[in-house]
């Protein structure tokens, strides 16, 4: 009997985690990639997320070396609330950091940051 009790438990625990694993919005992927090197200033940033977001509480920031601000806001697409739109400023070469912070919709949140490049 408790084999079978401790067996019981193994299982439900795998059915558990897995779906507290996937209620996260954690970023999928992203346009400039991360870490790329593009050969001309996007206009605007994508970046899709792997959960859909609540726009009130989900931000994306892009900055220069220097810490200055060269973004002008994110947006969460209308038609596809996975991926937040971020309107860039004319950037000149140089490195960008991107800071996001993700809300899904379950409440869960992330956040982090890469870097992309525009080339010189």
């Amino acid at each position: 009997m408790m084999r079978f009790i401790g067996t019981a438990l193994v299982v439900a625990g795998m059915l558990i985690v897995p779906s507290a694993v996937e209620a996260h919005a954690f970023l999928d992927h992203s346009d400039p990639a991360v870490g790329s090197t593009v050969p001309t200033a996007p206009s605007t940033l994508h970046i899709w997320f792997t959960q859909e977001l609540e726009p009130a509480f989900s931000w994306v920031h892009v900055t220069d070396k220097s810490g200055a601000s060269v973004d002008d806001g994110a947006a969460i697409d209308p038609n596809n609330k996975q991926e937040m739109d971020v309107k860039l400023k004319p950037l000149p070469a140089g490195t960008y950091t991107v800071k996001w912070h993700a809300l899904s919709v379950d409440t869960h949140t992330t956040q982090g940051d890469f870097t992309f490049e525009v080339g010189r």
